[in-house]
């Protein structure tokens, strides 16, 4: 038999596209049998451009499939690709009506009997874990073994449809076979198709959540247990990842990766001692199941980033999803996560269908506050109606089409909108479709709500302590002024061609003068320092955009008092008359003080690797002497200048002699624009 596995068509620029984890583990359970597997990854494609994005992208996804000749097309189907699925499962039917055609995924499982109902092209669907359910059900399209006998499957008999048992889930995850990336191109086409540094692979971990959240369909798939691989498996598949298939990164998927104490140490262990805590990997965790010891292994182990699933900053908001958080630890946490070289992205979810004015704003305060002590990625979205959830049983009967999530955005293939006919299919069938309709909110209108989540992270990724500090200077609330933020920048750009309410772009262009008209307004300042913060927030940003540094000169081609010292690019200097550094200390602590001691501070910033910034304090001398590496002075100039200010009780030969070693210094330090020192 001929098996497509299909991963349906979906692009976001912002998003990179990974391997279909879940087809190459069904490919690879597969693998043993005598039947021709493919796997057909659409979303790479548009990436390589081979399938292109137009009205007729599903006609041309069926074509593809059927020049396989398959027998039986499985699609891996989320909520985003669920429209896009169903589109291709009915032109494939219509070329070719013998092709079965079957779905999986958390969304499947969840609307299996209706998406049998609603769509007479689907033969079948594979509820919950596929790996042994979905073979079994190729055994009994091949009249093997009857239909009716495999567990956790939903199929259609003629005109009935017939719901079969759950299938247990499978108890040791060691007895699956490991995931086989040969069914997939290279790690590398992932890599360069998406234009990111690294090629990821995704390594799943374990399955399932103890947990209960309103939002969530996991503990339902997973029946609120977890099991984890064995870590020696793990740090193997690893191993022949990084050694076979060329993986410079590893994501983990598990919603729980520190859940078990013991197991996270383990793993984390196993990965040292196999020398392999030289790549670098990304997992989820929660605040109240790490500690400083542990994040300290885990860094140690390689982990770069992860995730904490924050939500609210509402106690009474955590309470309706049941989700039980300590906020109090929270900027302990993110301190000693950051501490041990980790960069947390926290996740917060707004517009939950009890959430008042009040606890939308306990929310941002607490997601800005929490960027405010830096190195901190804020992930802000919608809440998302998922099926079989309590939030989608519960409040069904109040479902509208409003705004597009985040969680809805992907499919819009039609000159960048969403085709027709696709649109048409989500407002006949809001139960199917839930993912793409909203729930109406008292804390603010759902276009206000998705403005919040689409660009409230400009803000505390460019300027989270400035907007926080100006928030507390005016006694202003943030959403507040986060929107007389956005309406002055829709002024400014009235009758420009820019259409999003902000970008990184216009944020950086506009914010420093907003900043300095609110405080204008105002007849007394008590936080006098928010304008040179608005100040080193913008040095950080620039020298994070620095472009490349000059050609480097070398020191024996000229005399050395003829040289032209030319700082580089990439360094800016500032000079700041607030203590700065002990101010963004503060921050740091999750402390937000009224005063700053005043002091004179010389700044320089510098664009390091992976796309950070430097920050170093030097002396007023070393201030002075990179503000006249203009290029245009030569240093025997630069020389004289300084000589009457910082020369006392010294000779001019000496001093000069300082000067040309500061220079050789700088340009060793990238600082300036590097040269060689004379040859002897």
């Amino acid at each position: 038999m001929n098996i497509a596995l299909v991963f349906p068509p979906f692009h976001l620029d912002q998003m990179y596209s990974l391997p279909p984890l879940g087809l190459i583990n069904l490919a690879t359970v597969l693998r043993p049998s005598h039947h021709r597997v493919r796997i057909f990854d659409f979303p790479l494609a548009i990436r390589q451009k081979t399938l292109s994005m137009d009205i007729n992208i599903y006609r041309k996804c069926a074509r593809q499939i059927l020049e396989f000749a398959p027998d039986t097309a499985a699609f891996s189907v989320q909520c985003t690709t669920y429209p896009p699925a169903v589109r291709i499962a009915e032109e494939i039917k219509r070329l070719n009506p013998l092709v079965k055609i079957v779905f999986g995924g958390h969304n499947a499982s969840c609307v299996d009997e209706l998406t049998l109902l609603r769509f007479p092209s689907i033969d079948a669907v594979v509820r919950g874990e596929g790996e042994m359910t979905f073979p079994e059900l190729i055994r009994g399209f091949e009249g093997r073994i009857c239909l009716e006998s495999v567990a956790g499957i939903t199929f259609r008999e003629f005109d009935e449809i017939i719901r079969n048992p759950d299938r247990e889930l499978i108890e040791d995850l060691d007895s699956l076979p490991v995931a086989d990336y040969t069914f997939v191109p290279p790690l590398q086409e992932y890599r360069d198709a998406c234009g990111i540094s690294r090629a990821i692979a995704i390594m799943e971990v374990g399955r399932g959540c103890p947990h209960r959240c309103v939002y969530c369909s996991q503990s339902i798939m997973w029946k609120r247990r977890t099991r984890t691989f064995s870590t020696g498996r793990l740090i193997r598949e690893m191993g022949n990842l990084a050694e076979n298939f060329g993986a410079e990164c590893f994501l983990l998927a598990f919603d729980q990766f520190t859940a078990r104490r013991g197991f996270a140490e383990r793993f984390c262990r196993g990965v040292i001692d196999a020398g392999l805590n030289h790549f670098p990997w990304y997992c989820i965790s929660r605040l109240d199941t790490v500690d400083k010891d542990l994040l300290n292994l885990m860094r140690k182990a390689g982990c770069e980033t992860m995730c904490y699933g924050i939500d609210s900053g509402s106690k009474k908001t955590l309470a309706f999803i049941r989700k039980d958080i300590d906020r109090e630890i929270l900027f302990d946490r993110v301190r000693e996560t950051t501490e041990a070289g980790i960069i947390p992205t926290l996740s917060f979810v707004i517009g939950f269908p009890e959430e008042s004015r009040q606890d939308l704003e306990e929310t941002l305060d607490l997601a800005l506050r929490s960027a405010a002590t830096g190195n901190t990625n804020i992930l802000v979205q919608m809440t998302t109606i998922l099926p079989g959830t309590d939030l989608y049983e519960n409040y069904r009967q109040k479902l509208v089409r409003e705004v597009d999530t985040y969680f809805s955005l992907g499919i819009e293939f039609d000159r960048g909108k969403r085709i027709a006919s696709d649109d048409a299919l989500i407002d006949a069938d809001p139960a199917v479709f839930c993912s793409f309709y909203n729930l109406p909110c008292p804390a603010a209108a759902l276009e206000e709500l998705n403005k919040t989540a689409m660009y409230f992270t400009i803000i505390t990724t460019l300027y989270p302590r400035s907007f926080l500090s100006l928030s507390l200077e005016l006694n202003r609330s943030i959403l507040d002024l986060f929107f007389g933020f956005i309406n002055r920048v829709a002024e400014i750009n009235a009758g420009t061609l820019i259409k999003a309410a902000l970008t990184p772009g216009t944020c950086l262009a506009h914010f420093s003068d907003f900043a300095s008209e609110c405080l204008a307004r105002r007849d007394i300042v008590v936080r006098d320092y928010i304008p040179e913060l608005v100040r080193y927030e913008t040095s950080l940003l620039r020298a994070g955009n620095a472009g490349t540094k000059p050609a480097p000169f070398h020191i024996d081609s000229y005399r050395t008092c003829d040289l032209k010292p030319v700082r580089s690019e990439k360094i800016s200097i500032e000079q700041f008359t607030f203590d700065i550094p002990g101010l963004i200390f503060e921050f740091k602590c999750g402390l937000f003080p009224e005063k700053c001691p005043r002091r004179d501070v010389f700044l320089s910033f510098s664009h390091a690797s992976a796309g950070t910034t430097e920050v170093r304090e030097i002396n007023e001398f070393g201030f002075d002497f990179l503000r006249l590496c203009d290029g245009q002075r030569s240093l025997e100039q630069i020389t004289c200048q300084l000589y009457s200010k910082y020369g006392a009780n010294k000779e001019r030969e000496e001093f000069a002699a300082i000067c040309a070693e500061a220079a050789e210094t700088l340009s060793k330090l990238e600082i300036l624009a590097p040269f060689a020192p004379a040859q002897s």
